[in-house]
């Protein structure tokens, strides 16, 4: 059943006692007046739906730990350390001074209940009521977005580590699998023994334990396998597939020249991917996605994906909660033309830095230099020749490249220059011609930075490495933090209560 705060004062109550020593620009401090009226035992009633058993801890003490929580970038256990040690935390929270706390598997307890429920962001949409309530982003509508890579809890593993894991682990809970022929021997620990810079040694390590990957996968395809059974032994097909082409003779394999596009790098945490900074900066984990008010720095929403997920494809999903259009301030990673369109569908204003062309010759000329006509369906190009597009939306200049004084600077073609053009590109070349306005510029150069600061607050005190495994656990990380940063925010800009959250000075 569900626990409930009771409103009687305890002889060592430490807000009572010590209220005055927490300071009053803080997040404990207004959790400690305010925590009931910002978690609501209503808001949370449908986790526990039956009126008998032992209580639950009280909502607004259990969500009081997790704000805290987030908002230092503790651990479980360190913050059950921090909820009995510290008075601030004791006074957040309405505990008594000798209070013990409770268990840190309280925590797990209650991230799973509100993961299964059917609003498993609710602490970060408390957070977002106290927003909306105030009011101090009705009027402001532009919102920045950008992302940032987070650092995965495991270690990402080579494909002779992942094979071997995975042949563990579904000899391990398919009893079957037993019964499968194979030569490595699997109960062994420690690294392989082989000699690591002989090339035929590891040739013939990687045969091994993909032949017997497949003689588990023949023999466990013949089992009827519940949940759990299932996903191991997909695991291990995938695995044992990725990295790995045939040899030169039949029955032989050998780890693959080309890199798997959605590469799996852990078999202990199946979701996490590899992402890539630049040619030379990789990183293994996952991609934190915000929406950020730039006046104020709030966190109007975030959304966690694998790290190779890219950046435009989630730009919609930041702004599903947006009552009305809003001017978008992104960089081109967000400057797709399937997003355009899509913006520009739902009414929002982009200020959005359009992707950058290459030219055909070095420094050349680029498409921006073709002006074409969308609705006349031709194309001029910088010597002023026009020509229409095929139905393929093909122009072809043909004669006019013959004796054109700038064709050293159109193309390297013998024949002739051609333009193609790809879908939306109508919403590309209205996002170019933008891009010269020096409002526009001067709009983005002010407004766009604050998502970046947004993003160091995000990672700060060693956030930027994750404590979860899988999209959904640190999904639900990502927000608490976000409410968390939200509610400091606030606080920050002069948070109170009466009959109402409200900021000073409206």
């Amino acid at each position: 059943m569900q626990g409930k705060s009771t409103p009687d004062r305890q002889l060592l109550d430490a807000a009572a006692l010590c209220r005055q020593l927490v300071g009053g620009d803080t997040v404990a401090a207004f959790l400690a007046d305010h925590r009931k009226e910002l978690f609501r035992d209503e808001e949370f009633s449908d986790l526990f739906p039956a009126d008998r058993g032992r209580p639950s801890i009280p909502v607004d003490v259990i969500c009081s730990v997790m704000v805290l929580q987030a908002l230092e970038g503790l651990s479980d256990r360190d913050a059950i350390r921090q909820l009995r040690n510290r008075i601030d935390w004791k006074v957040a929270c309405g505990l008594t001074l000798d209070d013990e706390g409770f268990d840190p598997s309280v925590l797990t307890y209650w991230r799973a209940r509100l993961r299964r429920s059917d609003r498993p962001e609710r602490v970060f949409e408390a957070v977002r009521r106290v927003v909306d309530e105030t009011g101090v982003i009705t009027k402001k509508t532009r919102r920045a977005l950008d992302s940032t890579i987070l650092d995965d809890a495991v270690a990402t593993q080579d494909t002779v580590t992942q094979l071997i894991a995975q042949v563990r682990r579904v000899r391990k809970v398919v009893p079957a699998a037993g019964r499968a022929p194979v030569t490595y021997k699997y109960s062994a620990t420690g690294k392989p023994v082989i000699e690591w810079s002989d090339h035929s040694q590891r040739a013939e390590l990687i045969s091994t334990l993909v032949n017997d990957a497949i003689a588990i996968l023949d023999v466990c395809t013949a089992e009827a396998l519940d949940d759990d059974q299932a996903d191991a032994v997909g695991l291990l097909a995938l695995v044992a597939a990725q990295d790995v082409e045939p040899g030169e003779t039949e029955g032989t394999w050998r780890i693959a020249h080309q890199v798997a596009k959605d590469r799996v790098i852990s078999t202990v945490d199946p979701e996490t991917r590899h992402a890539r900074k630049s040619v030379h900066d990789r990183r293994d984990g996952y991609k934190a996605h915000l929406a950020v008010e730039p006046e104020t720095g709030l966190i109007t929403a975030a959304v966690l994906t694998p790290a190779n997920v890219g950046d435009a494809g989630i730009g919609p999903a930041l702004l599903t909660e947006e009552e009305a259009p809003v001017t978008i301030l992104a960089d081109s990673a967000y400057g797709a033309g399937e997003m355009r369109a899509h913006y520009e569908l739902a009414g929002h204003r982009q200020v959005i830095k359009p992707i950058a062309l290459r030219h055909a010759v070095p420094g050349g000329f680029t498409l921006a230099d073709f002006v074409v006509d969308h609705d006349a369906w031709t194309v001029t190009c910088p010597a002023g020749h026009t020509v229409a597009f095929s139905k393929a939306a093909i122009a072809r200049f043909r004669s006019h490249c013959d004796g054109c004084a700038l064709r050293s600077r159109c193309t390297t073609s013998t024949a002739y220059r051609f333009v193609k053009l790809k879908p939306f590109d109508r919403e590309r070349a209205t996002a170019r011609a933008q891009w010269h306005d020096p409002e526009v510029l001067a709009e983005y150069r002010r407004y766009r930075p604050m998502v970046e600061r947004g993003i160091a607050w995000l990672v700060a005190n060693n956030n930027r490495r994750l404590r979860y495994r899988g999209v959904e656990r640190n999904d639900q990380w990502l927000k608490t933090r976000a409410a968390a940063l939200n509610l400091r925010r606030l606080v920050h800009l002069g948070l109170t209560f009466d009959d109402g959250f409200l900021l000073a000075g409206t």
